[in-house]
């Protein structure tokens, strides 16, 4: 059995694939298999996978019919066999290290989960270079060059895991901005599989990875954290305006809004619930309220409202911890009022 299972969902990604595949086969870390989840892609993606899992046994690939991101990574998560897992978009990648070092931060000490970060610095250079115009696709970061040595790596462990992450910013000032746990994206982080294993992805939703990480909290992890720039993020360059997308994303965020608050109520303690309330669940019912601007017709409107009008009927609208989350309250039900005339 190996140590670590990377799942990589593909989908369209015959550009990025081999920069993302050939991190995988770079790593200092040998005890690896990469479950490579072709979701129906209509490129050339199955034949760079083929071409990889020739080359390497260590990369085996799943085929299925398009389902989605979720369904990409439950699929992979149910063949996975190794005793970590690690998520891995297939057109983004990830430092040399990144293995050899979570592993043996998670062995070191007992943790459920090692949490690193991604390089901040390479992001923001390849939306600059976007703008000018300019190339993106064979910017190297510098920082994949770095080497680190393991004994000096510099770490928190936490058993508490809410009082770390969060989506809200933070006073640069605060002591514990360094150690945060900053938003939901599942790829920062390496998981023991035991901890995962009983909880897929919701299918057909975007913005998965906020439910997710909301049950995965509730298992109350050991947390290693480590925040070392060890994953490169590729940002989306095209912005979406369209009113029909706009409203799929408040559908989705409300979804996950929706099943998140049933399952704590249901499940969390006071301080638990209280904590995600507070650092989570407003956070992303004030994303999903921005997409109302972006509505251009009556039957749009009307069908955000009745999403908003579910999420006060369930109780997910009670209580808000601040003031803004108070004041949005409020907006949200003049919001209901309107659309109800």
């Amino acid at each position: 059995m190996p140590a670590i299972s990377v799942i990589i969902p593909v989908y369209n990604v015959e550009k990025y694939l081999r920069r993302c595949l050939n991190s995988v086969l770079n790593q200092t870390f040998s005890d690896w298999e990469a479950i490579c989840v072709n979701d129906g892609s209509p490129d050339n993606s199955a034949d760079i996978l083929k071409e990889y899992a020739e080359r390497d046994a260590r990369f085996k690939i799943v085929t299925k019919e398009n389902g989605g991101l979720s369904d990409a990574r439950n699929a992979g998560m149910r063949v996975a066999e190794g005793d970590f897992i690690l998520f891995l978009d297939s057109d983004d990648f990830i430092h040399p290290q990144t293995m050899e070092i979570a592993y043996f931060l998670a062995t070191r000490d007992g943790s459920d989960i090692v949490s690193f970060t991604y390089d901040r610095i390479y992001r923001p250079q390849l939306m600059i270079r976007y703008k000018l115009g300019l190339n993106t696709d064979n910017v190297v970061p510098g920082r994949i060059h770095k080497r680190y040595n393991l004994a000096n790596i510099k770490t928190l462990v936490t058993d508490d895991v809410y009082a770390y992450a969060t989506e809200s910013a933070h006073n640069p000032f605060n002591p514990k901005r360094k150690w945060l746990i900053k938003h939901c994206q599942v790829w920062k982080n390496l998981y023991r599989r035991e901890l995962i294993s009983d909880t897929p992805f919701i299918k057909g939703i975007l913005f998965e990875d906020f439910p997710w990480w909301s049950a995965i909290m509730l298992k109350n992890p050991r947390v290693t954290i480590a925040p070392l720039p060890l994953y490169f993020y590729i940002p989306n360059f095209g912005g979406i305006v369209l009113s029909a997308k706009q409203l799929r994303i408040l559908h989705s965020l409300c979804d996950g809004i929706e099943n998140s608050y049933k399952l704590y109520k249901g499940n969390a303690t006071e301080y638990q619930m209280h904590q995600w309330s507070k650092k989570f669940k407003w956070y992303f019912i004030k994303w999903a309220f921005r997409k109302i601007k972006y509505l251009d017709n009556t039957a749009d409107l009307e069908d955000a409202r009745k999403r908003f009008c579910e999420l006060e009927k369930i109780g997910a609208l009670d209580n808000p911890p601040t003031k803004w989350a108070k004041k949005l309250r409020c907006d949200i039900c003049g919001f209901i009022k309107i659309c109800k005339k």
